[in-house]
């Protein structure tokens, strides 16, 4: 199951990091490039990602 979580977390922490950086227009290439809206969804996946991980290292 911690696999499964840790699995998860990571790929939050990958997707999160991507939509943050279109929507600071950092990472152009997409509709999402240059919008506010998903660099918030963004930020909010990497902090959920971290805290999927934090879980996955605690639970043992």
């Amino acid at each position: 199951m911690r696999i499964l979580v840790r699995g998860l977390g990571i790929l939050c922490l990958f997707v999160g990091c991507v939509w943050f950086l279109q929507g600071v227009n950092i990472l152009p290439g997409s509709f999402m490039t240059g919008e506010t809206e998903w660099a918030i969804y963004g930020g909010l996946l990497l902090v959920a990602g971290i805290g999927l991980l934090v879980a996955a290292n605690r639970s043992r």
